[in-house]
């Protein structure tokens, strides 16, 4: 098993038994549609890919889901929890706006945040049945800017991306979690301790204080 596995095992093991596969099943559609991003070289492709996971995700609602790994999984796992799949639909606009916007100004920025960590985060703590002063949506967006800051490659994106990141993030670490939500704390935590590392270094995976923060993370909620 790889540090970047370990680790998110750990994390999934923060969530009640019973909720983990729906956590496990909205990073996997996190991974896949930053995967598309990836591999995808031509804006036209790259914007014709994300429709078709923008109408499976809201065909979710109407019908069963294809033979498609990551949407079998939401359906089985998440829909059942309460959340919509016209509401997962929603972070596929925070990943068609890297590809739309020729300049990421802070706007493009906020709109990413919001679609892809702000949405992800709401749909997880429905899933997880976090508490509501559970600060999810810094979290959530600021998880996302910070993610996204370590991999822009223009200079001025990245920073601009990292400075919208901190207060979220200090705000979303400043809170005690509630025990559900402390999954989606502990992603928040990671996210700002990668925020403090110089641009272009690899997080620590598997380092002992990165390990040791979750663990105090989870018996403490801060």
């Amino acid at each position: 098993m790889t540090p970047e596995a370990a680790e998110r095992r750990q994390i999934l093991s923060y969530a009640a038994p019973d909720r983990r596969a729906g956590l496990a099943a909205l990073l996997a559609l996190d991974d896949a549609l930053a995967a598309l991003l990836r591999t995808t070289r031509e804006p036209a492709l790259g914007q014709i890919r994300l429709q078709w996971w923008r109408d499976r995700l809201s065909g979710l609602d109407d019908a069963p889901p294809p033979a498609e790994p990551v949407l079998q999984g939401l359906a089985e796992h998440v829909l059942p929890r309460g959340v919509a799949g016209s509401a997962l639909a929603e972070m596929v606009a925070g990943w068609d706006v890297l590809i739309e916007a020729d300049l990421l100004d802070a706007a493009a920025l906020r709109t990413h945040g919001n679609g892809r960590g702000g949405a992800l985060f709401a749909a997880a703590a429905a899933v997880l049945g976090g508490a509501p002063d559970d600060p999810v949506e810094a979290a959530g967006t600021g998880w996302a800017l910070a993610d996204l800051g370590r991999h822009l490659q223009r200079s001025g994106e990245a920073e601009a991306a990292r400075a919208l990141a901190a207060p979220m993030l200090a705000t979303a670490t400043a809170a005690q979690w509630s025990r559900n939500g402390r999954a989606l704390g502990a992603l928040a935590h990671l996210a700002r301790r990668d925020l403090a590392l110089p641009p272009g270094a690899p997080p620590p995976v598997g380092a002992p204080s990165r390990v040791g923060r979750l663990i105090w993370h989870r018996f403490t909620g801060r």
